[in-house]
């Protein structure tokens, strides 16, 4: 595994998303909340996994409870070095409001202090500098140890640097090969600001994983996000036909799945990690292992290409 260190914190260059756990619209069912998705956590940290990823509106908080049971079991020393990072909403501009969201989140999480605290979307009708200054009691008092943005442009984390009056030092992101626009401004901002950049969404639903390259419908839960997924209609899977082509070579030529080489691809970028979810302890293990994929230069810039020419497919 390898690991990405910005102001104080290191993390895997891979870590685990926990959408899915006990949330509903995926339609894993009770069968993975109850039994794979605690499995998939202790494996994670077996696999050096360090960056764990939840929040307050995923299963209703039921995820945050999943991924306490799980680290229950996992020694004091081996728990010490995780990251378990989680969201708010921010609802209202109103301090009480924000802290009795804290504490909820760390009553499920059963953790004294939350590790990494993001703002989950910019709220239109709450200013990212009234969102930034409900955090700063949390962090005053030692309630929340590193603050994050999610879903935030670039001039929307500036001023939530400004705000805080301290580092954002993450910003959570859908970021990958049929999404690379974070590459051009976020990601420079993160490795010239000591930041970090963390890819949700890294595979493209799947796309990438050139599980659904053959016309096969995405498999899926009776409530399944992938069924209303946009990337995976007939007319942007034909238009990703050319990018699936060219990550399944550079796939061939290392011995590595598709999915691996899209995942090398986003934490290839400076100050840059990836949270995939799994739905399999098989899918968990591949994801990890594409820590250790080195890309080539050459494979790098085909690849960006062809992420380019995918984008400007879709616009056309």
């Amino acid at each position: 595994m390898r690991y990405v260190e910005v102001d104080g914190l290191r993390t895997s260059a891979i870590g685990l998303g926990a959408w899915q756990f006990g949330s509903r619209e995926w339609g894993y069912g009770e069968a993975y909340a109850a039994e794979i998705a605690p499995a998939l956590v202790r494996r994670a940290i077996e696999l050096g996994i360090t960056m764990i990823d939840t929040a307050e509106a995923y299963g209703l908080g039921r995820s945050e409870r999943i991924v306490a049971g799980a680290l229950a079991a996992i020694p004091p020393v081996d728990r010490a070095d995780l990251t378990v990072a989680t969201k708010f909403m921010p609802i209202a501009p109103a301090e009480p409001i924000l802290a009795r969201q804290a504490a909820g989140s760390r009553r499920r999480l059963r953790v004294d202090a939350i590790d990494l605290y993001y703002a989950h979307w910019p709220n239109p009708l709450v200013s990212v500098r009234r969102t930034m200054q409900a955090l700063r009691p949390l962090v005053a008092t030692g309630v929340v140890r590193g603050v994050g943005v999610s879903n935030y442009g670039l001039e929307q984390w500036r001023a939530a640097e400004r705000a805080l009056r301290a580092p954002v030092m993450a910003n959570q992101v859908r970021f990958s090969l049929v999404s690379p626009d974070p590459a051009r401004d976020l990601v420079p901002y993160a490795a010239g600001q000591g930041r970090l950049v963390v890819a949700y969404s890294p595979l493209g639903q799947g796309l990438l994983a050139a599980r659904h390259g053959n016309g096969a419908e995405p498999a899926q839960g009776p409530r399944g996000l992938r069924a209303a997924s946009p990337l995976l209609r007939n007319g942007a899977r034909a238009a990703a036909a050319p990018l699936v082509a060219a990550i399944s070579e550079v796939a061939a030529r290392h011995g590595a799945t598709p999915a691996q080489v899209a995942l090398a691809w986003v934490i290839r970028h400076p100050n840059t990690i990836a949270i995939p979810g799994a739905r399999t302890i098989a899918q968990l293990e591949e994801n990890a292992a594409a820590a250790d994929l080195a890309l080539a230069d050459d494979e790098l810039a085909r690849l960006s290409a062809e992420a380019a020419a995918f984008a400007e497919r879709l616009r056309a």
